[in-house]
């Protein structure tokens, strides 16, 4: 894999970051961005300028050139006068040899291609959710997420579990949940607190709820630890501390979790909510992280 940026201008930041994500097929977590400059909306139209971010993404290096290189060097030997005689001399039966090893090299592909499929790392599996909960919490969360769905238009069914640290844990399962998952989650987060929201409203005890779709926070957490470790070396490499995009709490928690153990860099946040962010500091120790 090869490290590659774009530059690309927009309206806004945001304009400018979907544009570069859709020329370049990629998703918001496959990339990191780089505020160059920050749009400007002038006065009167007047001194306005667009919004300069930079994209960074890992492509894979193309390995056919190599092999179309390789292949031209086979057109030398021909040009062999002594090797013309010999042929001349036999009788002609003797180019016949020739043909089996055509038919060898035809076949010899199929047979590679095919003992090369099975060949694929298998996929780990997905952590499961747990065991099946139906007591009166469980009643009330899927009470209030059914008719929020409805509401939603959403035909998603609610399953809940009850994990090992005690909390519930609501599954949505159906078909095109996209929806409901929403940019970066925005939506399932916003799901996720109203559910909290209603069902602890005038307990007692409050509850941990933690709403999910198509494993979308596994997914997440393990796009968001790579992400870490790929900024943590970026760090080091260039000897300079490196700014993450805005991320929630949870998402920075998971930054900070991922790298407090590496040597060479420290982490800590820095702004307010929405737009706070995390800093990966190069050989600094003792940041506070929230």
């Amino acid at each position: 894999m090869t490290t590659k940026f774009i530059d690309v201008t927009g309206k806004t930041e945001e304009e400018a970051i979907s544009k570069a994500l859709a020329d370049l097929g990629l998703d918001r977590d496959e990339v990191s961005v780089e505020i160059l400059e920050r749009a400007k909306k002038g006065f009167l139209g007047l001194g306005a300028s667009p919004a300069k971010v930079r994209i960074t993404y890992e492509a894979a290096e193309e390995p056919i050139k190599n092999e179309e290189k390789k292949a031209t060097p086979p057109p030398p030997p021909p040009p062999d006068p002594e090797v013309k005689k010999p042929q001349a001399i036999p009788s002609p039966p003797a180019p016949k040899p020739a043909k089996k090893p055509v038919r060898a090299k035809v076949e010899h592909p199929q047979r590679s291609s095919a003992q090369a499929v099975p060949v694929a790392a298998p996929v780990p599996p997905l952590p499961q959710p747990g065991e099946i909960c139906n007591d009166e919490k469980a009643q009330q969360i899927i009470a209030f997420l059914t008719g929020l769905l409805d509401h939603m238009d959403s035909r998603a069914q609610v399953k809940v579990y009850r994990d090992e640290e005690e909390r519930y844990k609501v599954v949505l399962e159906g078909d095109k949940l996209g929806s409901l998952i929403g940019r970066r989650g925005e939506t399932l987060d916003a799901i996720q607190q109203l559910t909290n929201y209603s069902v602890n409203k005038g307990g007692d005890k409050r509850v941990r709820i933690h709403v999910d779709a198509e494993n979308y926070r596994y997914k997440r957490e393990q796009s968001l630890q790579h992400l870490a470790r790929k900024m943590a070396a970026k760090a080091v490499k260039l000897r300079r501390n490196v700014t993450l995009e805005p991320m929630n709490a949870y998402e920075r928690h998971v930054i900070h979790t991922a790298l407090q153990d590496v040597e060479g860099v420290s982490t800590y946040s820095m702004g307010t909510d929405p737009n706070r962010r995390v800093i990966v500091a190069y050989d600094r120790s003792g940041a506070k992280q929230g």
